[in-house]
């Protein structure tokens, strides 16, 4: 089977590997805002119905529709597992970030990441060097003490016995980790489809899929309860998946699977600052968060190690 190799403009691949970073940082944040109104699967079909109409425009526009023919030269079960895999992402995410808050499920959705880059070197051949393999150590050792603070934190907030807040901690974490493999697994057939189809007609295809899949189960008369505040976050999830997730399929053409993935480790620094942010001057519209000093270290730690593994051959 033909593997797809990238064009080696690396400058390129940065700048849209930036771009993704920036727009998935803030997301969590805008997800947080909607959360108090809509489900998670109502969330989730007006984003992907609105990447699918908007990325659909401007292919009608450009003339470049994808040709079923292509279509069809394609695997369906490579389609199949792509569009499982994404949807899978959305749903746990969102989940995950319902029962924890916007930093926390940025920080441990990095291990996406990390599972996209462990693909990357048993599927793509791409090799580590020791300095890498020392980052993903500095990777491990932020996610656990990270998590242990957190713990700390909510186990403060509590009085005696098991905090409920604890268990919904962990139950989200673990829906947070489910998330990162599933993103992995849609990344890994994501590099695959690019022999085969260009970037914006896989993600077309996988939009519109996604948005089907979704519509089963979404609640569209609940948007009719949003204010003006929750629909511009709201639309603002429908361009992000537009914007985020082109520029990251993009990305991919040009940089190794293991670059982008590190590369990406930095969101979390704007989720935290941005949520900082809306806290202070919007209250009430976010609920604060309290990462202590010894959790930021952790999520500091998860940011460098992710970024060592790219820097690593360097």
């Amino acid at each position: 089977m033909e593997l797809h190799r990238t064009t080696g403009n690396w400058r390129l691949g940065l700048g849209l590997s930036l771009i993704t970073v920036v727009l998935w940082g803030l997301v969590p944040v805008a997800l947080a805002i909607v959360l108090n109104k809509l489900d998670t699967y109502t969330i989730n079909w007006f984003r992907f119905a609105t990447a699918f109409i908007l990325l659909g425009c401007y292919l009608v526009k450009q003339g470049n529709l994808p040709k079923l023919e292509r279509l069809r030269a394609v695997p369906l079960y490579l389609f199949a597992i792509a569009i499982i895999g994404l949807a899978g992402n959305y749903i746990f995410f969102v989940m995950g970030l319902k029962a924890t808050s916007p930093s926390h499920a940025e920080v441990l959705i990095q291990s996406a990441g990390a599972f996209l880059s462990l693909g990357g070197l048993l599927i793509f051949k791409e090799r580590y060097t020791r300095y890498q393999w020392m980052g993903v150590g500095v990777l491990i050792a932020g996610f656990m003490g990270f998590f242990y603070e957190q713990l700390k934190v909510l186990a403060t907030e509590s009085v005696g016995g098991a905090s409920p807040l604890e268990n919904r901690y962990i139950s989200g974490s673990i829906m947070l980790i489910v998330a990162g493999i599933s993103w992995a697994i849609y990344a890994l057939i994501q590099k695959q489809l690019l022999t085969k189809l260009d970037s914006t007609h896989i993600m077309w295809v996988i939009y519109g899929a996604c948005g089907l899949l979704f519509q089963t189960m979404a609640k569209p008369q609940t948007l009719l309860q949003l204010n003006s505040i929750e629909w511009i976050a709201l639309i603002f999830c429908g361009l992000n998946t537009v914007i985020a997730y082109g520029a990251f399929a993009e990305s991919l053409q040009h940089l190794e699977a293991s670059k982008v993935s590190a590369i990406l480790a930095l969101a979390p620094i704007f989720t935290i600052v941005s949520m900082s942010i809306t806290a202070w001057l919007a209250p009430g519209l976010v609920t604060p968060e309290r990462i202590t000093s010894l959790g930021l270290l952790g999520a500091i730690l998860v940011v460098a190690g992710s970024m060592s593994i790219s820097l690593g051959k360097s």
